[in-house]
């Protein structure tokens, strides 16, 4: 595991897929820890390099460059960190960019409707496909401290949604793939309402 007091992750650090954690790594698998309210300069540091990936990874020319698999979430475990907390760069159906930086987040609600990707999901620590269907809820109420230490409560619905709660299984040590169905992979939970997001 990385050595958290000389974090090579300052904002200025360019992630590369070299520093992505592929699956087996142990690190995938532990439940990470809370950081410090407010966030330390270190952690804040790493959070805008995780960000600035997700925005090289989205961007033609420099994922070209840096050959990088676009991404939309990075949880801090997924580059070795053992902290909690995770960056996500969502776009609104006029294609803006929606930036989330969250510290020691959790879900405080959600609906009892679900929702499920068509495709599966992917991850940037998996570089296999996977199939079958990831049953996530449709909405999320998610509650964290923001880069400035204070509380925030955010609602996530349909894609955002599923972002939020694929990284969240992250910094619990969980990978999508253990919500497949194991005999199954598209067989979808009975009792439930849920359909396919598109």
């Amino acid at each position: 595991m990385k050595d958290s007091l000389m974090s090579k992750f300052k904002s200025d650090y360019i992630i590369t897929m070299d520093d992505i954690v592929r699956e087996g790594d142990p690190i995938l698998r532990v439940v990470t820890e809370p950081v410090s309210v407010p966030p330390t300069e270190e952690d804040r540091e790493e959070m805008a390099s995780m960000m600035a990936f997700l925005k090289n990874s989205q961007d033609p020319e420099l994922s070209k460059k840096y050959k990088l698999r676009a991404g939309v979430g990075l949880s801090a475990n997924q580059i070795g960190l053992n902290k909690r907390m995770f960056a996500a760069l969502l776009s609104d159906d006029q294609g803006n960019d929606r930036e989330v930086a969250l510290f020691n987040p959790k879900i405080v609600s959600h609906s009892t409707a679900m929702v499920y990707l068509p495709e599966s999901e992917g991850c940037l620590s998996v570089d296999r496909v996977v199939q079958g269907f990831v049953p996530r809820y449709e909405k999320v109420q998610v509650k964290a401290i923001d880069e400035k230490g204070k509380e925030v409560k955010l609602r996530f619905k349909g894609f955002d949604a599923i972002v939020m709660q694929h990284e969240l299984d992250h910094l619990n040590g969980v990978m999508f793939y253990d919500r497949i169905n194991k005999e199954h992979p598209f067989k979808l939970p009975e009792g439930v309402q849920i359909t396919s997001l598109y």
